[in-house]
């Protein structure tokens, strides 16, 4: 985790930081449980700092929202999750 931030607050755009940090937190599932709602609680703190609004994801697309990160998972592709969180 410690290196997780220290990536994260050398990343000067914050997009970036955004996208990978959501993504890597989740992709190395650090706790127990609430992993996704730790996860979209930093993206929003991360969106805040970086001058972006706050966003959720919508229930009825959350399987988009799942698709797309084991796309950046499984066929280390981070573009369809990059959209999908700018779509928000």
């Amino acid at each position: 985790m410690p290196t997780l931030f220290d990536l994260l607050a050398a990343e000067d755009n914050p997009a970036v930081r955004v996208v990978l940090g959501h993504f890597v937190f989740v992709y190395i599932h650090p706790y127990f449980d609430g992993n996704g709602r730790i996860g979209r609680f930093i993206m929003n703190l991360m969106m805040a700092s970086g001058g972006y609004p706050w966003a959720a994801v919508p229930v009825e697309r959350r399987n988009e929202y799942m698709q797309t990160l084991e796309s950046a998972s499984v066929e280390q592709n981070i573009v369809p999750f990059a959209k999908f969180l700018a779509s928000l």
